[in-house]
């Protein structure tokens, strides 16, 4: 998807430059193209140019200078999304929010701690690690996923069930209106029913109604002991069981992951790793993490020794043993992509579903496209599937895309489950959304970005 860009205006370019520097105004194609792509390689789009703001004054008056030109932006974090989504279309100027980095303080009066949007998920997590606290969010993308990108897809990773996505982390925020003019709401008050929820509006709204610039987080107590298994099955059935019963007599469990035979093989080729133990071809594997303020180790086998035999299993409770671990499923993301450029399809189905719905969908794929392959990972108990499909060209979306998203709507499912819709799954949105609740978003794009400015082609479909 990728289109010339407009000229640059040069009434813009340099009120753009007078206002964050000429040094961090980018027209160099050469130096553009990193913010032109996303991380898979699949999306590309040209910029009009590329600003890089240092705090929120900058960004308001970049926006109100965007919207004197009446031109379009595209707000982006670490680019680190799936769904295009900071990518832009083509000739839109590219907000980049990298410089808004500053992290404070956790307050331990109210567990709380403010931080710039261009923040990194790995750089809060170091700022965090001498304190008693933690953040309850986590997944593979944390160097360079910024904080401020994953409020806007609402980003979830492997503790959704526990702790719940970025909006329910968020106690306050700070944005710039398509206007220019700034919202702020950064008491971090726990009850406060003055007027409409803002912050859970634009949390999730992929940076078309606003662009977030600070954001006040919860944090969770730190837990000092931590176990980590990974555990083979017969077949996903088993899988699902074995969540199920682990969430309800496990307290401290924090993660439940599903992993395929295929996929850790991929990664053990990719990275040149010995597979964790001997795993037949069709063996389903189950990656746990429990995490308290004492051994989690009893709690755990005691839910264990009345779950159903498992083929092989490994626990790790050291921080290196852990990580092993954990690159049997973390690095699966970056392993698809060395296969080649992946059709990506982030999915929740109902938990009890699951099995079916990927027996089916693996059946259908290979009826429609004999050369492809389904790489398949997820998080087992939220239902959020990762869908990767290699082996089918790029511009055949129109057979692929209805096939897979169908089969979820047709589960009673969602066809966007943590990275947002993006430029990929808007045409499809109205699978799983009625035309009233469309139609009730739009009204909010209008009252919001009247314009259509911020993120132009993006979340919703085309009316």
């Amino acid at each position: 998807m990728t289109s010339m860009p407009a000229p640059v205006d040069a009434t813009l370019l340099t009120a753009l430059e007078r206002i964050v520097g000429a040094a961090h105004v980018v027209v160099d194609p050469a130096v553009r193209a990193a913010y032109e792509t996303d991380v898979s390689g699949r999306y590309r789009g040209e910029a009009a140019l590329v600003v890089r703001p240092g705090d929120t004054g900058e960004v308001a008056a970049v926006v109100a200078a965007c919207a004197r030109a009446g031109a379009a932006i595209v707000p982006q974090g670490g680019n680190t999304g799936l769904a295009g989504g900071g990518v832009p279309l083509g000739g839109e100027v590219v907000l980049a929010l990298t410089r808004l980095d500053a992290i404070g303080s956790p307050s331990a009066d109210t567990a709380q701690i403010v931080v710039g949007a261009g923040a990194t998920l790995a750089a809060l997590q170091a700022a965090l690690a001498p304190t008693p606290f933690e953040f309850a969010v986590d997944h593979a993308a944390r160097s360079s996923a910024t904080l401020g990108g994953m409020a806007a897809t609402n980003a979830g990773g492997a503790q959704v069930f526990r702790f719940g996505s970025m909006r329910a982390q968020v106690a306050g925020f700070e944005a710039v209106l398509a206007d220019g003019s700034v919202v702020r709401r950064m008491s971090g008050l726990l009850k406060d029913n003055s007027g409409y929820d803002l912050a859970g509006l634009l949390v999730g709204s992929e940076g078309t109604l606003a662009i977030i610039t600070e954001l006040a987080l919860r944090l969770i107590p730190r837990r000092r002991q931590r176990l980590t298994g990974l555990l083979a099955l017969r077949d996903v059935e088993e899988a699902v069981a074995l969540a199920s019963r682990l969430r309800g007599a496990v307290p401290s469990l924090v993660a439940c992951e599903l992993l395929l035979a295929d996929g850790i093989a991929l990664v053990c080729a990719h990275r040149r790793l010995p597979p964790p133990f001997a795993l037949p071809d069709d063996a389903v594997c189950v990656l746990v993490e429990c995490a308290d303020d004492e051994d989690p180790s009893a709690q755990l086998a005691a839910a264990l020794a009345h779950a159903p035999p498992r083929l092989a299993e490994a626990f790790a409770d050291d921080s290196a043993g852990r990580a092993r671990l954990w690159t049997y499923r973390e690095a699966q993301n970056e392993s698809v992509g060395f296969v080649g450029v992946p059709h990506k399809f982030d999915v929740t189905i109902a938990q009890g579903r699951i099995a079916a719905f990927l027996a089916d969908v693996r059946a259908e794929i290979a009826r429609a496209f004999p050369a492809a392959h389904l790489y398949a990972f997820g998080h087992l108990c939220d239902g959020n599937l990762h869908l990767n499909v290699v082996g089918v060209p790029l511009d055949d979306d129109a057979r692929l895309e209805p096939l897979v998203l169908g089969l979820v709507a047709s589960c009673g499912g969602s066809i966007s489950a943590e990275h947002g819709v993006g430029q990929t799954r808007r045409d499809y949105l109205s699978l799983t959304r009625s035309d009233v609740d469309l139609a009730a978003m739009r009204a909010i794009k209008r009252a919001l970005d009247p314009h259509d400015l911020l993120n132009p082609g993006k979340l919703l479909p085309a009316e």
